[in-house]
């Protein structure tokens, strides 16, 4: 949604608040899992006046909200706390820091990045991780259950779940019958951060 927002040059909250989009709302939860063929409806911007001298030239840019990143980075499913990274995001200057102790970095990245590199540890080897923001396919779907399973590490296909679906109960200690219902659901979306 902060994507969208950035282009019309208006709050993501205003357009995913409005009443217009309350059906969307109702069907994703989440302004940041959008998928192709939802409709989102624009409202109509706010007229801003600034008064200035008609007889001179004046520039105004356009404020864009930022929109947030959070990487929980784990081995063998505990967190990696206090873990210096680089993280690069398009043509901003690199950020450093470390990990919290859940394993967790955030930052702040413009709303319309597309591509990242996250760099961890120190000495040799740095591990690199290329990332694509803006792509985490909604739940509801084969794609984004089979999208997060392989990027926590269980092996799934959207055509067979089951055997990602059965490690993952496993691992994180749920009834292990590789069926996917709100509760599954909830639990991924817990371990994955969205």
């Amino acid at each position: 949604m902060s994507s969208i927002a950035k282009q019309f040059g208006m709050s993501w909250k205003k357009i995913w608040n409005a009443d217009e989009n309350q059906a969307l709302r109702d069907l994703r939860k989440d302004p940041n899992v959008l998928f192709l063929g939802d409709t989102v409806v624009i409202p109509d911007n706010d007229p801003k006046e600034d008064g200035r001298a008609i007889d001179q030239h004046h520039v105004f840019k356009s404020q864009s909200e930022p929109t947030h990143v959070k990487i929980r980075l784990l081995i063998d499913d505990k967190p990696r706390k206090n873990l210096p990274y680089e993280l690069e995001v398009e043509d901003q200057p690199t950020r450093k820091g470390s990990t919290n102790n859940d394993g967790i970095l955030e930052a702040e990245i413009p709303a319309d990045a597309k591509t990242g590199v996250l760099r961890v540890g120190k000495g040799n080897p740095i591990e690199k991780y290329d990332l694509v923001f803006g792509k985490v396919y909604p739940l509801t779907i084969e794609d984004g259950l089979s999208n997060r399973l392989n990027e926590l590490g269980f092996c799934a296909v959207p055509s067979d779940l089951s055997p990602g679906v059965r490690a993952f109960q496993d691992t994180h200690k749920m009834n292990v019958d590789g069926l996917v219902d709100d509760t599954f659901r909830a639990k991924l979306k817990e371990a994955y951060g969205q």
